[in-house]
């Protein structure tokens, strides 16, 4: 990955998102994963940040994400999330999106520093391939 350059800034910030549903619910599947997967990469064009990789499993999501340093990793989680559960509970209206809320308010984020971004990218890719 080549690094990128604002006006003030020369950075490479690529961070590694996982989230899960309410109740580790395994509702991602068919429709509602292809929805969830343009939900996400349109709310993070709006952010201004680039999908690196993106896997989605029933109960868990992997994101792997190139950010601008004007964002804050829990600003990038928190609109993503926001915007996949606000559109996916509209669109949806099955039993098992009637959860409380959609997402668990936890997630977890890394950073691509002790390990390289070709690692994270790769590991991402092959949870798709288990299923």
């Amino acid at each position: 990955m080549d690094y990128q350059k604002s006006r003030s800034a020369t950075y490479l910030l690529n961070y590694h998102f996982v989230w899960i549903p309410r109740r580790r619910r395994p509702v991602l599947r068919g429709e509602i994963a292809n929805r969830c997967r343009q939900l996400i990469w349109e709310a993070a064009e709006e952010i201004d940040c680039q999908v690196v990789s993106l896997a989605i499993e029933p109960d868990h999501v992997h994101l792997f994400v190139n950010c601008p340093p004007t964002i804050a990793p829990y600003q990038i989680i928190h609109r993503i999330k926001g915007r996949t559960a606000r559109f996916l509970r509209q669109e949806f209206p099955n039993p098992l999106m009637k959860l409380p809320s959609m997402w668990t308010s936890s997630y977890f984020v890394s950073t691509a520093g002790n390990v390289s971004s070709e690692t994270i990218q790769r590991y991402i890719e092959a949870q798709g391939k288990s299923n």
